[in-house]
């Protein structure tokens, strides 16, 4: 398995940039919502609260392979 210039799996980085930027991107959401809202517009509203479970489940997924990957030797640095 290929790693990147920390030791750690390209593939790891790459779960932990999606859950992050999934995250991330669930936050901002919530303004969105706020957003539309406020503007009356609750269709829209509700297309956001959808990105936002989407985006949610998405960051949940990534943590369940993550969690699959630990402790495999395939998640971190070699050690020794």
């Amino acid at each position: 398995m290929a790693t990147g210039e920390t030791g750690f799996s390209d593939v790891v980085y790459d779960l932990i940039s999606v859950q992050y930027h999934s995250l991330k991107a669930g936050h901002d959401y919530g303004q969105y919502v706020r957003d539309a809202e406020n503007a009356d517009q609750r269709e829209i509203a509700d297309f956001f609260r959808e990105v936002m479970e989407q985006d949610a489940e998405r960051a949940a997924r990534c943590h369940r392979y993550l969690a699959r990957l630990s402790g495999t030797g395939k998640a971190g640095p070699a050690v020794g």
